[in-house]
């Protein structure tokens, strides 16, 4: 088996490794030099994409569109793609919930952008899995880091809820759907507990023994565009298809086992 990834991040990363652990050949494409570097390191990238036997797509689309649709050609052998998009396709549900049934309404350009490739890379006939993914965390990227290195906020919104997963959780939903491919299918990634991002910041504070950070009403704290726009849609992700379709059971269901695991693995406790 091959697998080639369109854009090493985070998540493809953790995937790669897991992967190649068991056997699997592994290439892709980055533009981070770093990665790049990672990559030849381990002895990856001795195939093309021609040759791949499964693809995952795993950067956001830009203003331009989807970076890897120019000049695209399915692979012969493909047994399965997935793409990783996000759960922001779905909007503002004041709270609501939302499963793989619900209708796509984004209240953003980059979730407009991220349906408008959903719907490119469907119809170019690809066997594709679409992965709508929450908040994601895991080792590196995490509250704990955040409260420890004095990035982290408390903003205040009434009633604001998000959905998050760890990233070894969305792996195992990965492997789980290449294992039992069904092209066509989206699959929501998140957790069971949905939760404010305040109630999160205040479990990593515990963890560490410090004080919270002060609160911030949403209405008068000064935020980055990008940050702003988080808090933009308030929603509760279903994640009952992963667990019936793919038989799924979450290593960290909420986000309290997840930062307490890393926790333990020492996560947090040097800025």
């Amino acid at each position: 088996m091959r697998l080639f990834i369109h854009g090493l991040g985070y998540t493809a990363e953790r995937l790669a490794l897991q992967l190649a652990a068991e056997g699997w050949g592994i290439a892709g494409s980055t533009r981070d030099p770093a990665k790049a570097e990672r990559f030849a390191g381990r002895g990856w990238n001795h195939f093309g994409r021609a040759e791949a036997t499964h693809l995952l797509l795993s950067a956001p689309p830009q203003e331009a569109g989807d970076p890897f649709l120019p000049g695209f050609e399915a692979p012969p052998e493909l047994l399965w793609a997935g793409y990783l998009s996000t759960t922001g396709v779905y909007g503002d549900r004041v709270g609501g919930w939302v499963d793989e049934r619900s209708a796509l309404l984004p209240t953003g350009r980059r979730g407009r952008r991220r349906v408008e490739a959903e719907a490119v890379w469907a119809a170019r006939g690809l066997p594709l899995h679409l992965f709508r993914i929450a908040g994601i965390y895991g080792p590196g990227r995490n509250a704990l880091q955040a409260v420890r290195t004095g990035r982290a906020r408390r903003i205040i919104k009434q009633d604001q809820v998000f959905s998050r997963i760890h990233v070894d959780d969305i792996v195992a939903v990965l492997v789980a759907s290449i294992m039992c491919p069904n092209p066509g299918r989206a699959y929501n990634l998140a957790d069971d507990r949905p939760a404010p991002p305040a109630e999160v910041t205040e479990f990593a504070c515990r963890l560490l023994g410090l004080p919270p950070p002060p609160a911030e009403p949403f209405e008068t704290a000064v935020l980055p565009p990008m940050a702003a726009s988080f808090y933009r849609d308030s929603k509760r992700v279903s994640n009952a298809r992963i667990k019936a379709e793919l038989g799924v059971r979450l290593r960290y269901p909420s986000y309290r086992e997840g930062l307490q695991a890393l926790y333990e693995a020492g996560e947090g406790r040097q800025a």
